[in-house]
């Protein structure tokens, strides 16, 4: 077998063609789009480049067939946060064979290893967490947008290898009309929902591209205050990177399945729902050409994409455990009165480390429905290995000394 680094245009070809031989015939899967995969790549449309480096290899077999790709990359700011210097791989993909499978894992461990690294997370994406994260072992169904679907066999070569669980990763669905054509959101939510709504000073807005430089501000005010609870483990996001995902989303989102809630005009929360492009791009088999923008255009005018993802939210601190949630999803509930082509909600993803989401999507009515893990691989085997949610735990402990007490 032999490990080549991805440098030429025809590596390229091989790198992104392999998975669509590989899937070839199974039904779930949805290739991503050959222009996403790159974009990951290329310095000049990926942000972390700034402040990280990867790199991509294709195995090949005695024959010179391609059997195996994989790529390693390393951010050095979330690096810089974990116990210790950690880096990641992803875009894995194998035939059936543990042998390969190893000799990729082992390009992935030893790169990273030769730039200082001393554990990698795997699978992950060079990118935020919402797209190409953790491998999928219960599910094998056909994935939304950004979700990563797998063959069966992986967890094993993963946990073979000595990949261990560092957390797992929950998508609830639930269909949004019952047998009666009508929407039956929990009584419970609705009636808190309600309640809320009609308080004072409290207002709810969805996203209008035209005035895109507010929603971003608002966006990056509220995950930013949201996620420094996490303090060691959180980075402050800013208005580019959103500014640029929002740009980047313009093509398929709906400005109605984005909202925020603010309280005496303060942004406190807001709730994002793409609807499931997956639904419409499995025929173009990673080809974005003149002539599938063209049935894009179309599906999406036609409404064939009937199922919504949800994709990241977030509630200030202060305004958490308020029903503030629920009083989004009301809003979420009205457009789909609206708008009935919407059928499925996929609430996704959600850790095991956040029980209190786990408790807001269950009250909504919503089953557990897949699962993906994060695995983590310590390069030393006599350091100690601890889960993330142990972490956590551990941390809000020493943070919060008075309920340590209690």
């Amino acid at each position: 077998m032999q490990i080549i680094e991805v440098r030429s245009g025809k590596e390229k070809k091989e790198f992104l063609n392999f998975p669509k031989r590989l899937y070839s015939g199974d039904p779930n899967w949805v290739c991503m789009l050959d222009q996403e995969v790159e974009a990951t790549f290329d310095p000049g449309k990926n942000h972390l480049f700034r402040q990280g480096e990867a790199c991509r290899w294709i195995l090949k077999d005695e024959k010179g067939v391609t059997i195996g790709r994989i790529a390693a990359f390393i951010d050095k700011v979330r690096s810089s946060v974990y116990r210790q210097p950690t880096g990641g791989i992803g875009f894995f993909e194998v035939i059936d064979n543990r042998e390969a499978a190893y000799a990729l894992f082992d390009t992935g461990k030893n790169w990273l290893a030769a730039r200082g690294m001393k554990a990698m997370d795997g699978p992950i994406n060079f990118g935020e967490n919402d797209t190409n994260w953790g491998l999928l072992v219960e599910g094998f169904v056909q994935q939304g947008f950004g979700m990563p679907y797998h063959k069966k066999y992986y967890r094993d070569f993963f946990e073979s290898y000595g990949f261990r669980n560092y957390f797992e990763q929950y998508s609830y669905h639930r269909e949004v009309f019952n047998e009666k054509g009508e929407i039956d959101f929990p009584p419970r939510i609705m009636k808190i929902a309600e309640w809320l709504t009609k308080r004072p000073g409290y207002s709810f807005r969805h996203f209008e591209f035209s005035k895109k430089e507010k929603f971003v501000s608002d966006f990056v005010d509220i995950y930013n205050s949201t996620w420094a609870v996490f303090k060691e483990d959180f980075t402050p996001i800013d208005n580019e990177l959103i500014d640029a995902s929002f740009r980047k989303a313009r093509a398929i989102m709906d400005e109605e399945l984005i909202w925020f809630a603010y309280h005496n005009e303060k942004p406190i929360a807001f709730f994002i729902l793409f609807p499931d492009l997956n639904q419409i791009i499995k025929p173009f088999k990673g080809s974005l050409n003149l002539w599938n923008k063209i049935r894009f255009v179309w599906a999406k005018a036609n409404h064939k994409m009937t199922r919504m993802r949800a994709i990241v939210g977030g509630v200030n601190p202060s305004y958490q455990n308020s029903g503030i949630e629920s009083a989004i999803f009301y809003q979420i509930y009205k457009v789909c009165q609206r708008k009935p082509w919407y059928k499925e909600l996929e609430l996704s993803w959600v850790g095991d480390f956040n029980p209190k989401m786990i408790a807001i999507y269950e009250a909504l009515g919503a089953k557990s429905a897949k699962k993906h893990i994060t695995y983590r691989y310590l390069m030393d085997d006599k350091a100690e290995f601890i889960r993330y949610k142990d972490e956590m735990a551990a941390k809000h402990k020493t943070t919060n000394p008075e309920k340590q007490e209690q």
